[in-house]
């Protein structure tokens, strides 16, 4: 794979741009093996190219005032000398269709396969704004989709005929899906979390969502329940005398003995968490360890 930078106009190169695109690709697991080549370091390749044709080919500008090459030499000089094949793109790209062919013709090479396919389109029927929401990759990544849902709904769409609509519920559904299968261990690491907290979030729709549950249980809350002291005490004195990491199954057990001693379930969430609702109390329990459980009981008593 050849990665090739269309970067010819300087109108549209924003600061940063080249870079995000490789960050966007890296994320996704698309890797390359060759460049990235950047056009604006063919400048004089493209000059060369229109040398032998007019400067303007069938009524369209080759090169520009400033001596840069347009998008249609650019594009097709590139496919020449890299030895393109199949040009696939999309379908708002197929009026160029046959001024590309006849450019590759007048350069000597014969036209690859053009292949057209449908645009995702926004909620309106319109090309999708930049700014909109699930419109980049960018922005998928930064409501806490994984790569692997938004990869999922790119093999799901394959190469559509026809214009489809962003689906962002079936991104999302998709995301639910990728997080449910990943192992403790790997959604740990995503998440930069102890893997004892992966359980109490699991469940969750988004990466981000995962980290918002995460960060109940990891930061030390600031509360005080001097009215709730029976049954602090109670759970104070069952995990003091349990195991420093407890599994589910032990964890639920000192949620029952809690129950059946009519304790304030609620009392100890804020005490642990300082919110009133989170993940499962038990996972709660079983992701601290008893230290640190001790002391946040003891602090709000």
């Amino acid at each position: 794979m050849l990665l090739r930078i269309d970067d010819t106009d300087p109108a549209r190169n924003l600061p940063g741009g080249e870079e995000a695109i490789l960050e966007d690709l890296r994320w996704l697991g698309i890797e390359w093996d060759e460049g990235p080549v950047r056009q604006s370091d063919r400048l004089d390749r493209y000059r060369e190219a229109a040398a032998g044709l007019p400067r303007r080919f069938q009524g369209v500008t080759l090169l520009r005032d400033d001596g840069t090459a347009t998008y249609h030499l650019a594009s097709v000089v590139d496919d020449v000398d890299f030895g393109v094949t199949h040009v696939v793109r999309g379908s708002d790209h197929r009026p160029n269709e046959e001024l590309h062919r006849a450019l590759a013709v007048a350069l000597g090479a014969e036209p690859p396969v053009y292949v057209h396919y449908g645009l995702v389109l926004g909620p309106d029927g319109k090309k999708l704004s930049k700014r909109a929401a699930g419109a980049s990759v960018a922005s998928l990544r930064a409501q806490g989709i994984p790569p692997e849902a938004v990869r999922g709904y790119l093999e799901e769409l394959g190469i559509p005929r026809h214009d489809v609509h962003l689906d962002l519920t079936r991104i999302r559904s998709l995301a639910v899906e990728v997080l449910a299968r990943l192992p403790d261990a790997d959604l740990a690491e995503r998440l930069g979390v102890p893997p004892a907290v992966v359980p109490a979030v699991r469940g969750a729709h988004d990466l981000n969502e995962a980290r918002e549950l995460a960060t109940t249980i990891l930061e030390p809350p600031v509360v005080s329940l001097p009215e709730d002291r029976e049954t602090l005490e109670r759970f104070r004195e069952l995990r003091a005398g349990s195991e420093n990491g407890l599994d589910g199954n032990e964890a639920r057990a000192i949620v029952r003995e809690l129950k059946a001693v009519g304790g304030h379930l609620r009392a100890v969430r804020r005490a642990l968490t300082g919110r009133e609702s989170g993940p499962e109390l038990w996972a709660v329990i079983a992701a601290l360890p008893r230290d640190e459980t001790l002391r946040r009981i003891d602090a709000a008593l």
